[in-house]
């Protein structure tokens, strides 16, 4: 009876792991069977992944290139109309105001066609330079919303003080303002970089070789459209967490120098 009574309290005392023990045997057991019954008529070979990484390598160059042009074009715009967007003079901040409006109320791809497409009665841009403007142009409008919320965030009193010991408008801008607001938009900017880079995926509607046109153009040599999908997953997953790798170092080096002030 004793042994009993202990083997019934052990088993209380036990129960909670006793159950995860037979779900987690029950989990592995039913994969397992799953596994048994579809692996003759698994319908994708994985294994070829490593043979045609190598292939995507110029897509994953283009891809970097549309990517970082692009931004660098959006960041000239974007600074210019978020100054622009931070003006006392209302011309000046009604375009800008339009700008954002009519660039962010309409997606990436109508944009890149227009460029592409509905430019081509009056000139004819490749497709390259074509991804890269667009790209630019669609980035621009987010960047300058970075900086006018970057620009207004540094405390007014600062702007004030720099006017007040004899400075002009644009001196307190380019020496006190700027400055600090360039640092606060780091970390916004990186994460419109990450953005563009898989936004730059659309470049391939306009018959730009990166990693999704190049899948496609695998794929219908080879027929193996997910393993080729699944590779350009891969570089995209490895190319946002490089760059969101070394946005957040940025970060941190920024943090400590804060600090230090």
């Amino acid at each position: 009876m004793d042994a009993i009574k202990k083997n019934q309290n052990w088993i209380e005392k036990n129960r909670v792991k006793l159950i995860r023990i037979a779900i987690t045997f029950t989990f592995f057991l039913a994969i397992y069977f799953i596994w048994q019954n579809i692996k003759h008529n698994f319908p994708w070979d994985f294994s070829v992944l490593p043979e045609y990484f190598p292939l995507f390598w110029a897509g994953a160059v283009a891809t970097l290139q549309i990517t970082t042009l692009g931004i660098l074009l959006g960041l000239v715009l974007g600074i210019v109309i978020g100054l622009m967007r931070t003006s006392n003079i209302w011309v000046l901040d009604s375009l800008s105001r339009l700008y954002i409006f009519l660039i962010r109320g309409t997606p990436l791809l109508l944009q890149l066609f227009i460029i592409y497409y509905g430019l081509s009665s009056v000139v004819r841009i490749p497709g390259y330079p074509a991804a890269i403007i667009a790209l630019g142009i669609h980035n621009a409008a987010y960047i300058a919303e970075i900086f006018r919320g970057a620009i207004t965030s540094v405390d007014r009193g600062q702007r004030e003080a720099a006017l007040s010991i004899g400075m002009t408008s644009w001196q307190s801008m380019k020496r006190i303002i700027l400055p600090q607001a360039f640092k606060r938009a780091v970390p916004p900017l990186g994460n419109q970089f990450i953005i563009a880079l898989k936004d730059s995926s659309l470049a391939s509607t306009i018959a730009v070789s990166e990693l999704i046109l190049r899948s496609r153009q695998l794929a219908s040599s080879n027929f193996m459209m997910m393993e080729m999908l699944v590779v350009a997953g891969i570089y995209y997953l490895f190319l946002t967490s490089f760059f969101s790798i070394i946005v957040a170092k940025i970060e941190k080096r920024l943090g400590v120098s804060d600090h230090r002030v």
